[in-house]
């Protein structure tokens, strides 16, 4: 009778200690990696035994609500620059920071007659509203700016631009007809290397600045275990083949 109790204890105490070893991470993401991020979280979820709990957002309205107080431990940004930021500032660890992907711009229409392979619809028009990215929340959208400007379109186009507060919004105007096309993350409308529906055009990479996205631990996640593991857990190569699959680059 005896051994029957001990044993009833030590199973109920392993059960503790495996409960007590589950934790959970609160992960700012960039929209345009929401997709990804979701894609990854059961196999992350399985492997380390830790939950996800997501928030996606244009990064610089994530780094607002970080530098407000939001409980954030991880953040997934759009860019390198606000990781940094938050580095220099004391709200994140700086030997943890890395480029977990680097994006590509594509301009992109729901309809799958309007956007050449070169994108000279810019050029011939036909449309009425090109939709953007807020450049100065998103990086996506100050690519458009920048691959504009270097096609001489920008003072001809400002007028029919429109601009959603994210990547996310962004991607709904040009998905639902609002905006007959707009300048989108390629991850939003590609599987596999193949586009999902409609027509788009890649942008060549000379004609904006580097899309390569950091994640890094935030100063609120330093001693959560599961924070710390899915930065690592971004770093295998099971997660860069599924992050490759969205029409990202890897280191």
């Amino acid at each position: 009778m005896l051994g029957g109790r001990f044993f009833f204890w030590l199973v109920l105490s392993s059960s503790s200690v495996a409960q007590a070893q589950t934790h959970t991470v609160q992960v700012a993401v960039a929209a345009n990696f929401a997709a990804p991020l979701k894609a990854l979280a059961p196999d992350f979820e399985k492997v380390s035994g830790h939950k996800l709990l997501l928030s996606s957002g244009a990064t610089g309205k994530l780094f607002a609500q970080i530098k407000s107080g939001a409980p954030f431990e991880v953040l997934l940004a759009a860019d390198n620059v606000t990781p940094a930021r938050l580095v220099q500032e004391g709200q994140a660890i700086a030997s943890s920071r890395f480029t977990y992907a680097t994006g590509r711009l594509v301009l992109w229409s729901a309809d799958a007659q309007r956007v050449d392979a070169q994108g000279e619809v810019l050029k011939k028009g036909g449309f009425k509203h090109l939709a953007i990215a807020a450049p100065a929340l998103a990086p996506y959208g100050a690519a458009a700016i920048q691959t504009l400007t270097q096609l001489g379109l920008l003072n001809a186009l400002t007028s029919r631009l429109v601009q959603g507060e994210s990547i996310g919004q962004t991607y709904s105007f040009v998905a639902t007809g609002n905006a007959e096309l707009g300048f989108v993350a390629l991850s939003q409308v590609t599987e596999n290397g193949k586009l999902r529906q409609g027509s788009g055009w890649v942008v060549p990479a000379p004609l904006h600045a580097p899309l390569h996205q950091d994640a890094v631990l935030l100063t609120k996640g330093k001693n959560n275990p599961a924070a710390t593991a899915l930065l690592a857990f971004l770093k295998t190569d099971r997660a860069r083949t599924v992050i490759r699959s969205f029409g990202y680059e890897t280191p």
